[in-house]
């Protein structure tokens, strides 16, 4: 029953994932909207940048975290494994023109993530524990002019996100922390099952301001260490830089030759890997964002959708990039290697001593912690909008009883049951985005005009 379960659920997979259903609709929504919004991700990056990282708070707002505290609550979920590992898969697959693909991906992704942001904060609510609430469950149950079919399409959304937040947000993590640390560093699977479930049980009970404080620490270092490993391996292989970009661009519209081990990849290859794993690694579209988006504190919904829409930027324009170009530049890509194994090979090959492999599975292991914690708000939260407050605790329960359980078993069907999930949340949510965005365009020229006065702040638009 479980192999003809897999079996369906890998078929579903393959076509929500595939190249004919949910990669144009994510791909082609955030085109729409860059246009709509006549490319505000590009004429507005520099002061969205300011805002999270320099003005990082606005004072006198609603909501229980800062801006950037907001922010790297979302970044916690999506800087994970597929910043490593997704990235590899992609060149591996697709050549190196693949990282072009999700550069673009990410690029039109801002505009997708700029809208859920701003119509997370401006439908959000107060719950009934007196915290603000919200995301695209909100947003599609009070912004739709059609009110019952809001409701369902929020109580879809809800439903998707909740489950999937079991699989890629928590089991399938766990269970790669678990194997990284344990060929690495020798440290039993159960063990760190036990002290990832009580750290994460202790982050999460605090509710959002305490996941807010340790997110804020925890991702912006987990991220520069890795960009500084990164680094590394870029400047050993500084030689082969200028070949590298020139690969990446002209393999993106040439494809690749067989190389090594590498059997070589047409364009439509390079397209698809890189514009799915660009999309699998960002999140854009999927809504989950504009969950930790409503929880800032605010007053002006374009303000916090500047500030998210920067997380887009920093997971697949930074981080991601420097994991293909450490990968190209190493040489690496042409082994036929495939996976966390390929970034590792990248590593190993650059860095003495043989560190390579336990920084990449320091990494690992940060990354997917953060993005437990992420993902544990986001259901979280989806349990409340559906059953009320009354449903968290036993929802955080169970959600870390199953961070446990991802470290001792294998998860083939979790993988398949979550990206199946993962798709279902996403649909909903695009409907939204689509049907929303005159109401996004227009809040966003209101402010635009607004903070353009005579004694507008100083250093934000």
């Amino acid at each position: 029953m479980l192999e003809q379960t897999t079996l369906l659920l890998g078929q579903v997979s393959d076509f929500i994932w595939g190249p004919y259903c949910l990669i144009p609709l994510l791909l082609g929504t955030g085109l729409f909207l860059t246009v709509r919004l006549g490319g505000l991700q590009f004429r507005q990056l520099g002061p969205a940048l300011h805002l999270a990282f320099i003005t990082r708070r606005e004072p006198g707002g609603l909501g229980e975290i800062s801006h950037f505290q907001a922010l790297m609550t979302a970044l916690a979920a999506t800087v994970g494994t597929g910043n490593i590992v997704g990235v590899a898969t992609a060149i591996a697959a697709g050549g190196p023109g693949a990282l072009f693909w999700m550069w673009m991906t990410g690029l039109v992704g801002m505009a997708s993530k700029y809208c859920e942001a701003l119509l997370a904060v401006k439908y959000r609510v107060t719950d009934e524990s007196g915290q603000q609430a919200g995301g695209p469950m909100y947003y599609l149950s009070r912004g739709l002019r059609w009110k019952r079919a809001g409701r369902m399409l929020g109580g879809m959304f809800a439903l998707f996100t909740a489950l999937a937040a079991f699989g890629i947000g928590n089991m399938v993590q766990s269970n790669s922390m678990a194997a990284a640390i344990q060929g690495s560093f020798g440290v039993p699977g159960w063990l760190t099952g036990v002290v990832v479930a009580l750290a994460l049980g202790i982050v999460t009970i605090g509710g959002v301001r305490s996941i807010g404080r340790v997110t804020s620490v925890l991702v912006p270092s987990m991220i520069l260490l890795y960009l500084l490993a990164c680094l590394w391996v870029i400047v050993a292989n500084a030689a082969q830089i200028p070949a590298t970009v020139s690969l990446i661009f002209t393999d993106a519209f040439t494809g690749t030759s067989a190389a090594g081990g590498f059997l070589g990849a047409g364009v439509a290859q390079a397209m698809r890997y890189g514009v799915a794993r660009g999309i699998f690694s960002n999140e854009s579209g999927l809504g989950s964002a504009g969950i930790a988006a409503a929880a800032a504190k605010t007053r002006e919904p374009a303000r916090q959708a500047l500030v998210s829409m920067t997380q887009t930027f920093i997971d697949t324009i930074v981080v991601c990039s420097f994991t293909g170009i450490a990968i190209i530049a190493s040489g690496a890509w042409q082994t036929g290697i495939n996976g966390a194994p390929l970034t590792q090979a990248a590593f190993d090959g650059s860095i003495p001593g043989g560190l390579g492999g336990q920084i990449i599975a320091f990494c690992l292991a940060l990354f997917a912690f953060s993005t437990i914690i992420g993902w544990s708000y986001y259901g979280s939260q989806s349990m409340s909008y559906l059953f009320g407050r009354r449903a968290v605790l036993p929802y955080q329960l169970m959600f870390t009883l199953a961070c446990f359980a991802g470290t001792i078993y294998t998860l083939d069907f979790v993988w398949l049951f979550s990206d199946v999930m993962n798709g279902m949340m996403a649909l909903p949510n695009l409907i939204g985005l689509v049907l929303l965005s005159g109401v996004a365009a227009r809040e966003t020229r209101d402010y635009l005009v607004r903070s353009s006065m005579p004694g507008a702040s100083p250093g934000v638009l």
